[in-house]
């Protein structure tokens, strides 16, 4: 396994710069898993082949793949390396993983962004009551809460507060869920509103990005306000006309009926 453990660590290294090259990245844990497959060691076994070291090395693969996913805000790659991973992780025979932590709670967080809740909660059973406390944990958790709540800005002020910065990528998700939520809400509770308060109730923090969420809900802006609806003075407008002829027909049937 000593290839295997060469391109782990190298593949670690790059994934640690924050300007990792996550092609580079990719083919990297392309040929680690061809050599894990080759050498039989991708999937823990049971019978007298087992190895404990080959298992670990397999494992910190697997977990550099899903850092590596996150990263690439590659949520199908993510979810496969999770699936992969929880084989290792209930095998009590391997020393504990420092990752496993990390990973579980972003996996929870990803949950979360996709409002799989009932599948967030059944992930949260599984993880042991001591562990639960652990920062990686309890921030999804909390997270989970705030939404229960409504509490959108304690999500907000979480986003400055993540255990790990691969985080950022399930948060920013999650807000963009509630932004459009909020954005639904507003277009039925005012016409419009001033530039700076819309940014401030939609947690958008710069100008170009609120102009650009207004354009992707097709409302309209200028210098000062944000328009919800556009203005249709036909819309509102009494349809007096229509009204008096109905009247006076409603008026001869009761003429007619008398």
């Amino acid at each position: 396994m000593e290839d295997v453990n060469a391109l782990n660590d190298g593949l670690r290294k790059e994934l640690a710069n924050p300007k990792a090259d996550l092609r580079k990245c990719e083919s990297a844990l392309t040929r680690i898993k061809i050599l894990l497959v080759k050498q039989s060691a991708l999937q823990p076994v049971v019978d007298h082949s087992y190895k404990i070291e080959s298992s670990v090395i397999a494992r910190d693969s697997l977990e550099l793949g899903a850092l590596w996913a996150a990263k690439d805000h590659n949520i199908p790659a993510f979810e496969r390396y999770i699936l992969q991973l929880k084989a290792y992780y209930a095998d009590r025979r391997l020393p504990p993983s420092p990752q496993m932590l990390r990973l579980l709670g972003l996996n929870l967080l990803r949950l979360l962004a996709q409002n799989r809740i009932s599948e967030f909660h059944t992930e949260l059973e599984q993880i042991d009551a001591e562990e639960i406390n652990s920062v990686y944990i309890k921030h999804p958790v909390e997270i989970e809460q705030s939404l229960m709540e409504g509490s959108y800005n304690k999500v907000w002020k979480n986003r400055s507060n993540v255990p790990a910065e691969e985080y950022l990528f399930f948060i920013d998700i999650l807000m963009k869920t509630i932004r459009h939520e909020i954005a639904s809400c507003s277009e039925k509770a005012y016409s419009s509103l001033p530039i700076s308060d819309a940014a401030t109730l939609l947690y958008i923090t710069s100008q170009e990005d609120l102009l650009s969420f207004v354009k992707e809900r097709n409302w309209l802006a200028d210098q000062q306000k944000v328009f919800f609806t556009e203005e249709d003075s036909k819309a509102h407008e009494i349809p007096a006309g229509k009204i008096i002829r109905q009247t006076l027909n409603y008026a001869r049937d009761l003429e007619r009926i008398v």
